[in-house]
């Protein structure tokens, strides 16, 4: 049955991460969804993970699933903060959404060492600097 289901990708829908300003004055890194698209985006599901070597060793970091009921055109929405402590990791952002009543799917990954503050550019829609996965 699940060979049955027809799942796509839709152009226009990113995951950064971003470096910014966090409520106690302080940086902080946090990951958003941005819909670059003129489509509302229904029943978003994210789910978040982080993997690899450390010291040696196979390592995942615990999944975490995120729900968000809507986001719109030209619009962000902030998933989660993640720590810097991480970044030695791949970091995978596996996003499923409604379009028009049609299910779209798309992994994204952070490989590891790839987040770093000398690397960021501007992502725009959020203006603030970061790092961004189209």
């Amino acid at each position: 049955m699940l060979k049955d289901i027809e799942v796509e990708s839709l152009e226009g829908v990113s995951i950064a991460v971003v470096n910014e300003l966090g409520e106690n004055m302080e940086m902080v890194w946090n990951v958003y969804v941005i819909n670059y698209t003129q489509n509302l985006l229904e029943g978003v599901l994210v789910s978040s993970k982080g993997y690899g070597k450390l010291n040696g060793e196979e390592v995942q970091t615990s999944q975490l699933r995120h729900f968000l009921e809507t986001i719109e055109p030209l619009s962000y929405s902030k998933i989660e903060p993640i720590i810097s402590d991480l970044f030695v990791l791949n970091n995978e952002y596996w996003l499923s959404y409604y379009v028009n009543g049609k299910m779209y799917d798309r992994k994204f990954v952070f490989l590891e060492n790839t987040i770093k503050e000398d690397g960021l550019e501007l992502v725009s829609l959020l203006n603030k600097p970061g790092l961004l996965i189209s």
